[in-house]
């Protein structure tokens, strides 16, 4: 196994890591505190910035600096063109969400995202160790002013062509997201999202053969058992996110984070339901709903994320779940109530330990 710790040694040492475990970026919930603690015990901190304005970007960034000296990333979505409206279907959708919620607004769908080239030039200013993307690849332009100021790009990706591109764009390294992946999957085709549905024990070592980058393991990852494994099939790194989300420094919902000790694998589905791209989920009572006979369809990113905004906002508020946007990936049980920092450590100790 001497190749797996080069490669490990490799990836930390670019990065000034003590540990080849990464934070998973994950949009509203990305407090800097759960970065914080997972820097100080030697991995690399994230935001998932999708949400925020940059402002919100440049005082994350200062927040985190003030508690830890080690490096993190930004990720940004990749946007889509405008997508098509239709009144008619969108009307059906705000009725079938005012049995779950508040009455929607005509016009909720209507909401803008922040503005994309200004999150770019936050996070440039920014100067993090990291840029990563998910949804698609950066433009040439920005990648060239990255790598200016010695970023890393980071390209998210579900297949092995998506791989291929990325590489050829430019990317530093890959993060193989398999579909056992709580949260939005970062596919570039969102048509595609639930026909190319690709385990990450299977996608992992055809990206590692298809490009020459350093590759990371994302999805399902939640303990030393999977680190191992990852590793030994040829990343260089794993990257966690839902296995943290029960530690203290997340700061999510009780009920959100009390439901994830008691999903189960088979506990979980692909949804569109709330912001109208796949994301993997709890299998609520909404969820469910959602996906029955009968329900409207979905419309498109973001209009989808707007029509449910008041839905999700209530069910915060009241704190229900059954209607919570509560993503989990499929090894959300194997996440416990720990500091993050610690649970970090160990996670690494146990996986270092498989490996030697």
């Amino acid at each position: 196994m001497s190749s797996v710790f080069a490669r490990t040694e490799q990836f930390c040492g670019r990065f000034g890591l003590k540990l080849p475990i990464l934070l998973a970026p994950m949009a509203g919930a990305s407090a800097p505190a759960l970065s914080i603690a997972v820097m100080r015990a030697g991995g690399l901190g994230a935001c998932g910035a999708l949400p925020m304005q940059p402002a919100e970007i440049a005082a994350w960034a200062a927040e985190v600096r003030l508690g830890s000296d080690g490096p993190f990333q930004f990720n940004l979505w990749i946007p889509d063109p405008a997508p098509p409206r239709d009144a008619a279907k969108e009307r059906e959708m705000r009725d079938f969400l005012a049995a779950w919620g508040p009455v929607v607004a005509e016009t909720a769908g209507d909401a803008a995202l922040v503005d994309f080239s200004a999150q770019c030039e936050a996070v440039l200013e920014a100067a993090p160790a990291a840029v990563s993307s998910v949804m698609g690849l950066y433009p040439a332009n920005f990648v060239k002013r990255l790598k200016a100021k010695g970023i890393a790009w980071i390209a998210n990706v579900s297949t092995v062509a998506e791989a291929r591109a990325a590489e050829a764009a430019g990317a530093d390294v890959v993060a193989a997201q398999g579909m056992e992946a709580g949260g939005h999957r970062g596919c570039f085709d969102q048509a595609a999202a639930e026909r190319q549905v690709v385990g990450l024990f299977a996608l992992l070592p055809a990206i590692v053969d298809a490009v020459g980058v350093p590759v990371v393991a994302t999805g399902g990852i939640a303990d030393g058992r999977g680190v191992a494994a990852a590793l030994a099939l040829g990343a260089s790194a794993a990257q966690i996110g839902t296995a943290f989300l029960r530690c203290p420094e997340a700061g999510i919902h009780p009920a959100w984070a009390a439901a994830l000790a008691d999903t189960a694998p088979e506990d979980t589905m692909i949804t569109r339901a709330f912001s109208g791209r796949a994301g993997r989920g709890i299998a609520t009572a909404y969820v469910r709903a959602a996906a029955g006979t009968g329900a409207p369809a979905c419309a498109p990113y973001p209009v989808q994320r707007g029509l449910t905004a008041a839905m999700r906002a209530d069910a915060q508020r009241a704190g229900d779940v059954e209607r919570m946007q509560a993503w989990a990936g499929q090894s959300a049980a194997l996440g416990r109530v720990q500091p993050a920092g610690e649970m970090a450590r160990e996670i690494w100790e146990i996986g270092r330990g498989l490996l030697t």
